[in-house]
């Protein structure tokens, strides 16, 4: 063989082996699922996963799904709380929430057409056969005292076992609560009075008294006076 066939054989070998160890680099280094040692490490971070090293490897975390974007569970939340902070049907106040001249005001607003619960009507029997011919301070300081003394757990364990106990007022016969006469405009009160009182809606000249009699007896009482309010006093 000549020598310019031989030089040119040989350079043809030379350029083809190169080409042959560029190639098979390029594949190891896209084919490789981890590297160890010190060697340099390229991660790829066009993907949301989570890289930590252990055990000398590069491992990713699985990913993980977003169940329900941030806005939308705040946007929820929101719409829960609204929804509970919304009176149900059951849940209505009876007294509007407003800011009054006077009890007076008051009393004509509230709602005495709804149906009453059984210590409700409790209440209010005991307003209207204990102070309807009183002002309405003087009814709302009785109504507070009858839920000062279920409330004391020293007289009954409601509003109807504070009523009805032996000896305290005097409509009631046998421990029975009579019933009211619907049709008088003061039943109508009385419930007003009974609800205002409740819901605390209005501030009692005989706020904490637990006992009141009328101006006519004198009962010997070691007792702090509270409030002379019509024809009854009132004490703690």
């Amino acid at each position: 063989m000549s020598f310019p066939v031989k030089s040119a054989f040989v350079a043809a070998l030379t350029l083809c082996s190169f080409t042959a160890a560029v190639a098979s680099g390029v594949s190891r280094a896209d084919e490789a699922p981890s590297v160890t040692g010190t060697q340099p490490v390229m991660i790829d971070t066009s993907r949301p996963s989570v890289a930590t090293a252990a055990s000398g490897q590069i491992r990713f975390a699985p990913r993980k799904e977003v169940v329900q974007p941030l806005g939308t569970m705040q946007g929820a939340r929101k719409a829960g709380d609204m929804a509970s902070a919304a009176p149900r049907a059951d849940e209505m106040i009876a007294v509007p929430d407003k800011n009054y001249s006077s009890l007076a005001a008051m009393v004509r607003e509230v709602d005495t057409s709804a149906s009453l619960d059984e210590e409700t009507r409790c209440l209010a029997t005991a307003v209207f056969y204990e102070s309807r011919s009183e002002s309405l301070e003087g009814q709302l300081a009785v109504a507070r005292v009858i839920i000062n003394r279920a409330e004391s757990n020293r007289f009954g364990e409601d509003m109807c076992d504070v009523v009805a106990q032996p000896g305290q007022f005097s409509f009631v016969r046998g421990g029975v609560i009579p019933a009211p006469n619907a049709s008088r405009p003061a039943w109508k009160t009385a419930i007003a009075i009974a609800r205002i009182a409740q819901e605390n809606a209005w501030a009692s000249k005989a706020e904490g008294a637990l006992y009141f009699h009328a101006r006519r007896v004198s009962p010997s009482w070691r007792r702090a006076r509270v409030a002379v309010i019509d024809n009854h006093i009132f004490y703690r």
